[in-house]
């Protein structure tokens, strides 16, 4: 038996080269396998940081036995969700159009055409109520395959054509009063007193936030921060944050962001930067700078590469114990700082003999008693516990370099950079940037996928959208032309190679490997969606440049989503966010100037939350707002233009602030 990984570059796939299971990746050499054998195949679908994908492999692939099953009758093909992002988004639609849930590690049966016919998620080794062993349901598809094939191949046919009308889908178009709806149905869902939508589990509602800042930006309300604050107080304050290291957890399997699942994405941990940076800006809370700003250093310290990429994620367990890095108990903290002091830290961590986590006695640290320290002493005992918890087995850390990932992180370093002066951030955002134009751009397209030398061939249109995103973003902070024409190559291969004809995006490019159906999602999910970063991409490209083009684009693409906008706005907040800009007679500012000269000015124009403006700086005729604005009597002056058309120049700091309003 020859289990296939062991060439294979991801982190996921190479935990599973020592299988007794016969592996084979995605691949023709797979189904030609099963073809010519008449076995179906076992796809299974996971990532390095899932802590169920470790226990399925451990009670399932780990055993000999269920090898064996496998190998008899089955062709098996493991997937890194991550890698192939147009393969579980596929295969997890059927999986939840067939069971009626979702989640990883995610097993589906395919014939032998790739299309699928059984779907589930965990199996345990043995049954239990209400829960099939997994060699229960190899047994039964087994069975069905040899004596109900008929069955099997029309189920098989009637799902993937149900997959295929949904991709297909036309919603319509959206309500004018698409943003009054959403709002509605955000709020009718809201947490009052922990934030985020009520219920267990917990993630992180980042793009929904970002959705209830823009609209109170529209209606001159405050309705939408109050919402958001309580998330951001109820993450940053209990379990969710690492209250050590800096960063979040993927999400809390309870209802008051009490205990969570302990990996580490990069994906949430940029998006949330953004959020808690405008919250401080809006509210000048000062916490929410400090928590944007360690969530920043979190992954500047542990997930950025040599080569400037950034790392994808960090496991939720370590020595084969989920969380065993991050919880605590009371004789730990005397330990490391003596009876008094870790006392007093018990209380402000709220670690207690019975703990919170689970039946182990163990505590994930959450600010229970904000007296029980001094401010200073705060930073004191952090440093302390973070420097005695560095001694511990680290959490593994999937170092493959994700474009799609890494372009929303540059977006958040770079505003960062821009909004608090930080030129640390600034240099971390251009060593990304260089890195994912050069490494990661080999031709037209960004790849989606590097690791250790190794660039996989796969692009897909979250890659080109979000890394230009980032790059407009990185503009704005450093006004290096080449950003922003990078940025607009990116986005004109967007349009030609991975635009429908209704103004949405395939995830795949038109020229890629064919798959069942061609993935269309225009659901935000963990990450936004591939179209919903596109119009926000093109909107805001329509803003620098002037083009209708690329506005009308946008505005196509944010109306994807048609009559579904409002009434499921939890899963449209990326592009019903750029419905808001589209609605709210966006503003460009172009400073005509040398730096430092130009600096005061564009310290107005950043001292403000302004989700509808766009900014450019330089020379004149060194980027399309620049065009024909120049300085005045050799003095920098600000231009304040809307769609182009620009009100006279101003000079000094007062004016600008006035025109800005």
């Amino acid at each position: 038996m020859a289990n296939r990984l062991a060439a294979e570059t991801s982190p996921y796939l190479l935990q599973h080269k020592d299988n007794p299971v016969d592996w084979y990746p995605w691949g023709e050499a797979a189904f030609a396998k099963a073809r010519a054998e008449d076995k179906p195949v076992f796809l299974s679908v996971g990532y390095a940081a899932c802590h169920w994908c470790h226990v399925m492999e451990r009670e399932s692939f780990e055993d000999a036995a269920t090898a064996a099953d496998l190998a008899a009758s089955f062709v098996a093909v493991k997937v890194d969700r991550e890698e192939r992002p147009d393969i579980d988004s596929i295969y997890m639609e059927a999986t939840q159009a067939m069971t009626g849930r979702g989640g990883w590690p995610m097993s589906v049966f395919l014939t032998p055409d790739g299309a699928p016919f059984y779907a589930g998620t965990y199996y345990p080794p043995v049954d239990r109520p209400g829960m099939p062993s997994f060699r229960t349901v190899l047994a039964a598809v087994r069975e069905a395959w040899a004596e109900r094939r008929d069955g099997v191949v029309d189920q098989s046919a009637k799902v993937t054509a149900a997959i295929e009308r949904g991709h297909a889908a036309d919603f319509g178009t959206p309500d004018d009063d698409v943003l009054a709806e959403a709002v509605t149905a955000i709020t009718t869902r809201w947490d009052g007193v922990n934030g985020g939508f009520v219920g267990a589990p917990k993630f992180p509602p980042a793009m929904v936030c970002e959705l209830l800042l823009r609209t109170d930006a529209l209606d001159g309300t405050t309705t939408g921060l109050a919402l958001v604050e309580t998330a951001l107080d109820a993450m940053a304050t209990r379990g969710l944050y690492d209250h050590l290291g800096g960063g979040f957890h993927r999400y809390c399997v309870d209802a008051h962001w009490g205990v969570p699942h302990f990996e580490k994405m990069l994906y949430d941990n940029a998006l949330l930067v953004p959020v808690y940076l405008h919250a401080f800006q809006l509210s000048g809370t000062a916490a929410y700078e400090t928590v944007a700003c360690e969530t920043l250093d979190y992954m500047a310290r542990e997930l950025r590469q040599r080569d400037g990429g950034l790392s994808s994620s960090q496991d939720a367990d370590s020595e084969g114990v989920e969380g065993g890095f991050f919880v605590w108990t009371p004789g730990q903290l005397t330990e490391v700082l003596g009876a008094s002091l870790g006392s007093r830290a018990a209380r402000y961590y709220g670690v207690t003999d019975a703990g919170n986590f689970e039946d182990t006695g163990a505590t994930v640290l959450h600010v229970a008693d904000p007296t029980a320290l001094e401010p200073d002493e705060v930073a004191a005992v952090r440093q302390r516990l973070f420097d005695a918890r560095s001694l511990r087995v680290a959490p593994a850390t999937d170092d493959k370099v994700l474009a799609s990932w890494n372009g929303l992180a540059l977006s958040a370093f770079a505003e960062a950079a821009r909004m608090l002066g930080r030129d640390d951030y600034a240099a971390v955002a251009t060593d990304l940037a260089g890195f994912l134009t050069t490494t990661m751009r080999p031709g037209q397209r960004i790849h989606h996928a590097w690791r250790a030398g190794v660039l996989r061939r796969e692009c897909f249109a979250e890659d080109q959208a979000a890394v230009a995103l980032g790059l407009v973003d990185l503009y704005e902070t450093s006004f290096e032309p080449r950003w922003l024409g990078i940025a607009r190559e990116l986005a004109d291969a967007l349009v030609e190679d991975f635009g429908a004809a209704d103004g949405s995006f395939y995830d795949t490019a038109s020229d890629a490997d064919g798959l069942v159906v061609r993935p269309r999602d225009l659901m935000d999910n963990a990450t936004p969606a591939a179209t919903s970063l596109a119009a926000d991409l093109l909107a805001r490209l329509g803003m620098h440049t002037g083009e209708a083009r690329y506005s009308d684009a946008a505005r196509a693409a944010a109306d994807a989503g048609g009559r579904l906008l409002g009434p499921n706005a939890s899963m449209f907040g990326r592009s019903l966010s750029v419905r808001a800009l589209l609605a709210a007679d966006p503003v460009e500012v172009a400073i005509a100037g040398p730096d430092p000269d130009r600096g005061p000015l564009l310290d107005v124009v950043r001292s403000a939350y302004r989700p509808f403006c766009a900014v450019a700086a330089g020379g004149r005729d060194s980027v399309p707002l620049l065009d024909g604005r120049g300085t005045v009597d050799g003095v920098a002056a600000a231009y304040v233009c809307h769609g182009h058309v620009c009100e006279a120049p101003v000079t000094t700091t007062g004016a600008l602030a006035a025109a800005l309003g």
